[in-house]
C-alpha cells in the first residue's frame, strides 16, 4: 500500500512538473510538499528529466552588475565654479564717468573664470557676485541689478570651452566606477575558495555514494551547525571551507561504514557592511559572501573625487584588517589587499591625500595622489612611463611655495638625482616634446628619389650623400645644388652652391663640398618651378637682414631657363649667378649683359649703377668680367635681336600642297601661297576663309559685353513690365529677349578676316595689299561653289542654285518670300569672303538689285520695330548670323 502511494505521489509529481514547465509557472507549495516527500534519488532523476532544479541544485548563472551610470549630469547651460564668461558691458548716454571708467576696467579683465565657490568678481564692484548654477540670461539679469551697473547695460555670456593643458588632466582611477550596480546579487559560477569562512545562512551541498545513497542540501543555522543525516549535529560556523570538507569526510568514515561523500557549497550567505567616508552614496549594502571591499565600493558607485583611492580601510568590530590601496589593483592588478569581508565589516573611504600632476609626453597624464615619500621618478611611473618622444633632461617641476609663491625648478629625469626629487602636494610635473632638429644629421630634400635624414660622419663630403645620379630624379640640375648650413653660435644661415655633376667626375674636388652637422642638401628640377625649395630659405635670409648685414638676396632675368631671386653665397660671381638661373637659354646673347647694383652712401641715399660687362669671358671665369656680386645685384642676361619662337601657318582646302608651314618674320600670305605651290583648279578663290587667333580672342570679348549689355537691358525691361501689369507693351518682347540673350551665350567666336584673295592673287607677292602673316594662322580654300544661301525671316531658310541674272529679291522669291516679321529695309548680303554688302538707301539704285555671286548668303533680318523695349536687337541678331554663317564656311572643310 505504501508502494503504491509512492508511485502515485510520483505520477502526480510528473504532471505537475510537466504542467508547470508548459505554463513557465512556478509550483506552489503545496506540489512541492508533494515532492519533497519523495526520496531524493528519486527527486534528483525527476528533476533532471523535467529541466528543473531545485533548491539543492540552482544553475550556474551570472546575474548583470554593472550599468552605466545615471548619476546627476551637470546641466551645460548653467554656471558652474570654474566656467568662463564673458561680459559686454556698454555704457548709457548720459552715463557719468565713474560708469565709464567701470566698463574700461571690467571689459579688459575679459574673460572672466569664476572662482571655487562659483562667484564673479569684477574689478570696481565691491563684492563679488554668485552666479553657480544660473543660465546666462538669469545671470545677466542678476549683474543688472547691482548698483555700479545701474547706467551700463549689461550681457554676460557662458561659454563652455574644452579645457587644455593642466587643467584637461583628470584625477587617476575614478573612472572605473563610471558603472554603478544594477543588482548586488551574488554570481552563482564563482567557485568556493578553500579559505572561505562558513557562516549562518550559507548552504552546503552534500552527496552519498556506497551503501547510503542521496543528495542533501543543508543550511547552516543560526547556532552555526549543520544536521549530517544518520549522524546529527555538527558545529561548522567559523570553519574554513577545506576544514570544513575534511570534517565532514572523516565523520562520515568513522560513522557511516561503506559510505563515502562528496561535499560542496551551494547558495551562499548575503553579509551586510556599512560604507562610510568619501563614497559616492553612503550606507549599509546587502553584498555576497564572496564580496570584497572593492565590489563594495562599486556598490555603494565609487568613490567621489574628493576620495582616496589608496588608503580605503576596512575595519572590523573597531579594528582595521586591510587598508587598500586601489592603484595597485589598477596600475598592476595585484588584488592581496582587497579582503573578503564579513557581516559586520566597515569599508571606510578617507578624504583625498596628497597629490600631484603629471604632463607633457607621459603614457597616461592625469592627477595623481601620492604615497610616503613621492618621487618625480615614482610619478613619471604612476603615468605609465615616457613616451618615445619625451625629452626627460628639460622636465620642469610647478610648485606652490607657501612663502615664495609660484615657482618653477628644473628636473633632469634622465639621473637618478632627477628622478628621486621629492614631490609636494599640488606639484605639475612637466615633461616637454624633444625638439624637431636633428642632430648630427644631414637632410636631403628635393629631386630626388630617397629624400630625408641621413646620418652625419664627421669628414663627410658631398659625393658620399648623393654618390651617383641614380639616387636623383630625371630632369634633376646636376650644376646648381645648394647646401644650406647653420653657422653657431648665432645660427645664422649661410649657402653654398656646387656643380654636382663636377663633383662626381672629380670626388673630393672643389665642388665636392665638406659637410656639417644639420645641414640641408637641395637638389632643384630643371622643369619645374625652384620656388617650393627656395622660398623657405629667401624668408630666412630676409629675417636675418639688418642694416649692417642686409640680406644676401641677388638677382638674375632675362634669356636664361629659371630667372627669378637667389640667395647670396660668399664669393658668389657672375657666374654662379648663371648657374644658379639654370645657365642660359637657346636665345641668349652671349656678347654682353647687365650687372645693375645698388649701393647706399653715407646711411641716407640708395643710388643705382649699370656695369656692362662680357658675358662670354664672365662665364669662362675671366676674374675682370667675373665679377663678386653684392646683396641686391640684378643680373640682366639679353635676348638676341630678332629671336622669336618658330611661328606657323596652316594652309588647307584646295591648295597644291597643303599643310602646317614655319614661317619667316614678316612673311605675306601670297609668298607663303607660292612656296605651296597656288591653288588647285577647283579651288574657290573669293569663298576663302582666313582665321586668326588674336581676332577669336577680340570676339570673344565683344561678345560677353555685348550679352552683358543685352542682359541689362532685359533686367531692366522686366522691371518695368512688372510695374506696368501683364498688359504692358515690353512684356511679349520679354520672352523674345531671354531666348535671344541663350543664344547669344552660346555664340562661339570664329576669328575670320575678310579678304579678297581673287586680287591679293593678281599681285606679285610682298605687294602692299598683301596680308602679313602671324603665328596659329589659317587658310582655308574651298572647292568651287554654285549655290547662294538664304536665311533669317523667309517663308524657308534654304540654298538656290545660282542663276545668272537673278538678284537678290528673286532667291528671296524662291525661298517663299518674306514673312510678316521680316525687317524688308536692312536685308543684307554676305559675301563668300566674309564681307557684307549693306542694303542701298538709294532711290536710283534699289536693294533688290545687288549683284549676287555665286557662294553669297542673303540675310533677312527680323523687324526690330516691332518690339521697341529692345534696342540692341538688330544689333545682336546680324552678330548672331554673321557668326553663323562664318561658322558654317569653317565647318565646311
Amino acid at each position: 500500500m505504501k508502494s503504491a502511494t509512492g508511485w502515485l505521489g510520483v505520477i502526480v509529481t510528473l504532471l505537475v512538473l510537466a504542467s508547470f514547465r508548459a505554463m513557465a509557472q512556478v509550483p506552489s507549495p503545496e506540489q512541492l510538499q508533494l515532492l519533497n516527500q519523495l526520496p531524493p534519488e528519486q527527486q534528483r532523476a525527476l528533476l533532471e528529466q523535467y529541466g528543473q532544479r531545485g533548491s539543492a541544485d540552482q544553475p550556474l548563472t551570472t546575474p548583470a552588475t554593472t550599468r552605466p551610470r545615471t548619476g546627476e549630469v551637470r546641466d551645460a547651460l548653467r554656471a558652474a565654479p570654474g566656467d568662463t564668461v564673458l561680459l559686454s558691458l556698454v555704457p548709457d548716454a548720459k552715463a557719468e564717468e565713474s560708469a565709464r571708467e567701470l566698463v574700461t576696467r571690467a571689459l579688459a579683465a575679459n574673460p572672466y573664470r569664476l572662482e571655487r565657490d562659483g562667484r564673479l568678481r569684477i574689478p570696481g564692484l565691491p563684492d563679488p557676485v554668485a552666479l553657480a548654477g544660473l543660465t546666462a540670461e538669469e545671470a545677466t539679469a542678476l549683474l543688472q541689478s547691482e548698483p555700479a551697473f545701474s547706467q551700463i547695460k549689461v550681457r554676460l555670456t557662458l561659454l563652455k570651452p574644452e579645457p587644455l593643458g593642466v587643467d584637461a588632466l583628470k584625477p587617476f582611477g575614478y573612472d572605473v566606477f563610471r558603472n554603478a550596480p544594477t543588482t548586488f546579487a551574488q554570481a552563482s559560477d564563482v567557485p568556493v575558495p578553500p579559505d572561505y569562512t562558513i557562516g549562518p545562512g550559507d548552504s552546503i551541498e552534500l552527496q552519498f555514494l556506497g551503501n547510503v545513497k542521496g543528495l542533501y542540501t543543508l543550511t547552516v543555522g543560526r547556532d552555526g551547525r549543520i544536521r549530517l543525516p544518520e549522524i546529527g549535529p555538527m558545529a561548522v560556523a567559523g570553519m574554513r571551507f577545506a576544514e570544513m570538507q575534511e570534517a565532514i569526510v572523516s565523520s562520515v568514515a568513522e560513522q557511516m561504514i561503506g559510505t563515502r561523500v562528496s561535499v560542496g557549497m551551494g547558495r551562499l550567505r548575503s553579509l551586510q557592511v556599512m560604507i562610510t567616508g568619501d563614497a559616492e552614496h553612503p550606507g549599509a549594502y546587502t553584498v555576497g559572501g564572496l564580496s570584497t571591499a572593492s565590489n563594495a565600493l562599486m556598490a555603494a558607485g565609487g568613490i567621489k573625487p574628493i576620495g582616496s583611492l589608496r588608503r580605503v580601510r576596512v575595519l572590523r568590530a573597531g579594528q582595521v584588517v586591510s587598508t587598500l590601496d586601489l592603484y595597485d589593483l589598477l596600475l598592476r592588478g595585484n588584488s592581496a589587499n582587497d579582503v573578503r569581508l564579513q557581516s559586520g565589516d566597515v569599508v571606510f573611504v578617507p578624504p583625498l591625500g596628497e597629490s600631484a600632476a603629471v604632463t607633457g609626453e607621459v603614457r597616461r597624464p592625469a592627477l595623481y595622489e601620492l604615497a610616503g615619500a613621492a618621487t618625480a621618478g615614482s610619478l613619471v611611473d604612476l603615468g605609465g612611463g615616457l613616451t618615445e618622444s619625451a625629452a626627460p633632461g628639460v622636465a620642469t617641476i610647478e610648485r606652490i611655495d607657501p612663502s615664495r609663491g609660484r615657482m618653477v625648478l628644473n628636473v633632469n629625469l634622465g639621473t637618478r638625482e632627477g628622478r628621486e626629487t621629492r614631490l609636494r602636494n599640488g606639484d605639475v610635473l612637466r615633461i616637454p616634446t624633444v625638439r624637431d632638429t636633428l642632430n648630427e644629421s644631414i637632410v636631403v630634400a628635393g629631386q630626388v628619389y630617397q629624400p630625408g635624414a641621413r646620418q652625419y660622419q664627421k669628414g663627410m663630403y658631398l659625393t658620399q650623400v648623393l654618390s651617383s645620379v641614380e639616387a636623383l630624379k630625371p630632369n634633376a640640375d646636376l650644376d646648381y645644388v645648394l647646401v644650406r648650413r647653420e653657422l653657431l653660435p648665432d645660427r645664422r644661415i649661410e649657402l653654398h652652391s656646387v656643380s654636382l655633376a663636377r663633383a662626381l667626375r672629380s670626388p673630393r674636388g672643389a665642388d665636392d663640398l665638406l659637410l656639417a652637422p644639420r645641414d640641408q642638401i637641395l637638389v632643384f628640377d630643371m622643369e619645374g618651378s625652384r620656388e617650393p625649395l627656395l622660398r623657405p630659405v629667401l624668408e630666412e635670409f630676409r629675417r636675418q637682414s639688418t642694416m649692417a648685414a642686409p640680406a644676401g638676396i641677388v638677382s638674375i632675368g632675362g634669356s636664361v631657363r629659371m630667372p627669378g631671386e637667389y640667395p647670396l653665397e660668399p664669393d658668389m660671381t657672375v657666374g654662379d649667378l648663371v648657374r644658379a638661373g639654370g645657365s642660359l637659354s637657346e636665345a641668349a646673347f652671349g656678347g654682353e649683359a647687365e650687372l645693375a647694383r645698388y649701393q647706399v652712401v653715407d646711411g641716407q641715399v640708395r643710388k643705382a649703377s649699370v656695369v656692362t660687362l662680357d658675358l662670354a669671358a664672365a662665364l669662362a671665369g675671366d676674374p675682370k668680367a667675373d665679377l663678386r656680386l653684392q646683396p641686391f645685384d640684378t643680373l640682366t642676361i639679353r635676348r638676341v635681336p630678332q629671336w622669336g619662337d618658330q611661328e606657323f601657318v596652316t594652309l588647307e582646302g584646295e591648295i597644291r600642297f597643303p599643310g602646317r608651314y614655319p614661317i619667316r618674320r614678316g612673311e605675306t600670305l601670297g609668298a607663303l601661297l607660292a612656296r605651296a605651290g597656288g591653288l588647285t583648279d577647283q579651288a574657290f578663290p573669293s569663298g576663302a576663309v582666313f582665321t586668326r587667333q588674336a581676332l577669336k580672342e577680340r570676339e570673344a570679348q565683344q561678345l560677353a559685353t555685348l550679352a552683358d549689355r543685352l542682359e541689362r537691358d532685359l533686367a531692366l525691361l522686366a522691371v518695368q513690365s512688372a510695374q506696368a501689369g501683364k498688359e504692358a507693351p515690353g512684356t511679349s518682347s520679354l520672352a523674345a529677349g531671354q531666348s535671344l540673350l541663350a543664344e547669344l551665350r552660346n555664340t562661339r567666336p570664329v576669328g575670320r578676316l575678310a579678304i579678297d584673295l581673287p586680287a591679293l592673287l593678281r599681285e606679285a607677292p610682298g605687294a602692299a595689299d598683301d596680308i602679313l602673316l602671324r603665328g596659329e594662322d589659317r587658310l582655308r580654300i574651298p572647292r568651287r561653289m554654285q549655290e547662294v544661301t538664304v536665311i533669317g525671316e523667309v517663308q524657308t531658310s534654304t540654298s538656290q542654285l545660282y542663276q545668272d541674272g537673278l538678284a537678290r529679291d528673286d532667291y528671296i522669291n524662291l525661298s517663299g518670300g518674306f514673312t510678316q516679321k521680316a525687317d524688308k529695309g536692312r536685308v543684307y548680303v554676305i559675301r563668300a569672303n566674309g564681307q557684307v554688302a549693306a542694303a542701298s538707301s538709294s532711290r536710283w539704285l534699289p536693294s533688290g538689285r545687288i549683284n549676287i555671286q555665286p557662294g553669297d548668303t542673303i540675310v533677312v533680318p527680323v523687324d526690330a520695330e516691332r518690339l521697341p523695349p529692345l534696342p540692341m536687337w538688330t544689333s545682336v541678331t546680324s552678330i548672331i548670323y554673321n557668326l553663323a554663317v562664318a561658322v558654317a564656311a569653317v565647318n565646311s572643310f
